[in-house]
């Protein structure tokens, strides 16, 4: 097959997800085109049978805003005809499906026949989604889509309950290569955040508010009270200067690293020995399953997809939005008994393996093609 991979090149869970899997699909003989304003950050260097086209934006002078959404349509429309694309997979509703959809009707105008599969990754629901003037195009174009994943059944739900969907979504999750996670860990680092054998903390995220870093913070501040360790902070965002505010007004920071953006986390997570994500929503949380699979159990909220990945009690322990005090709570007793909950949680991780996911998209893609045959 040829296809078409539509999605946003940066650090966030959706483009990771959709990057990994075009290099899966190129691994096994499919021809695959990344579509987007900027090479992945996880796409790498030369590789067999994958494609990169860029979404070159001009400045108009006409408009106040730069209308990607076009550029992107007239893109799709290049690629599949002087590619002989046979269907393209979008990630995220706004503005990927309803640029797809233009582009298709566009086609079709041409004699050319493309389907397109939208997969839904949960800003495009639970954030845009609420905005009601993004809510006419956001359903249209899930509705007009030839198929429709979303990566939890929490999304799902969400879905369903925000916009008036008469498409079917199936439910494909996340994944990861195992094989990415599971290396030596690096002595020299974890002796640089970790001297006197202290516990190592981390939290990864693009540190918006939803992700209720400053819980993490106070939580920290009382877990060292009776458990000497560090926290490192992986990413940047709009909360990082109050994130950073809040560790000197609480006298934390020689405790507190902040490592700013990286490409390859798990070379931290490796080295770390819990994991927190206390976010507010989660449509997923593939950082969770990302430390799972690196051996470290997670400490997490009870919300959205969260517990479809993080079990409580296997590999991980869960608390209610807020709950500062069962946070701590549930980090205490990962530490008292840290083998068992690592041996969980990499076993846990194995349920998200590629090699289990990979297949149900191929099916997917297999039956769109067999229905327009």
């Amino acid at each position: 097959m040829k296809i078409g991979i539509v999605l946003y090149p940066t650090y966030g869970g959706s483009g990771i997800v959709a990057t990994e899997l075009g290099k899966e699909l190129a691994k096994i003989g499919h021809e695959v085109h990344f579509i987007t304003y900027s090479q992945p950050v996880k796409l790498g260097g030369f590789n067999k049978n994958i494609h990169y086209h860029e979404v070159r934006v001009s400045d108009y002078p006409l408009f106040t805003y730069t209308p990607y959404e076009l550029v992107l349509t007239s893109k799709l429309v290049n690629v599949v005809k002087y590619e002989n694309l046979d269907l393209l997979h979008v990630h995220y509703a706004v503005p990927h499906a309803s640029a797809a959809y233009m582009a298709q009707q566009i086609l079709l105008s041409q004699g050319i026949e493309i389907p397109f599969i939208t997969t839904l990754h949960g800003t495009d629901i639970t954030l845009v989604g609420k905005d009601a003037s993004f809510e006419p195009v956001i359903n249209f174009a899930i509705n007009n889509s030839d198929a429709v994943t979303a990566v939890s059944n929490s999304l799902k739900r969400d879905t369903l309950n925000y916009f008036k969907v008469k498409k079917e979504i199936k439910v494909i999750p996340n994944f990861i290569r195992l094989e990415n996670y599971q290396r030596n860990p690096n002595v020299l680092i974890r002796n640089k955040y970790s001297p006197n054998g202290e516990k190592i903390i981390t939290h990864i995220s693009n540190f918006r508010k939803v992700k209720r870093i400053p819980d993490i913070i106070i939580a920290f501040k009382k877990i060292i009270e009776f458990q000497p360790a560090t926290l490192l902070l992986i990413g940047d965002g709009p909360e990082r200067d109050n994130v950073e505010r809040m560790c000197r007004e609480l006298g934390v920071c020689e405790y507190i690293h902040f490592l700013g953006s990286i490409k390859y986390p798990q070379d931290v997570l490796q080295i770390s020995d819990l994991f927190m994500l206390p976010s507010e929503t989660e449509s997923f949380g593939l950082a969770a399953l990302e430390a799972m699979a690196s051996g470290v159990p997670v400490v997490a909220s009870n919300t959205g997809g969260l517990p479809e990945v993080v079990e409580h009690g296997v590999g991980g322990l869960l608390h209610e939005v807020g709950d500062i005090e069962e946070m701590v709570k549930n980090a205490q007793r990962i530490f008292n008994d840290c083998t068992k909950y690592k041996n969980q949680a990499l076993e846990r991780a194995k349920s998200f393996s590629i090699d289990q996911v990979l297949s149900k998209y191929i099916e997917l893609y297999d039956s769109l093609l067999s229905v327009q045959c």
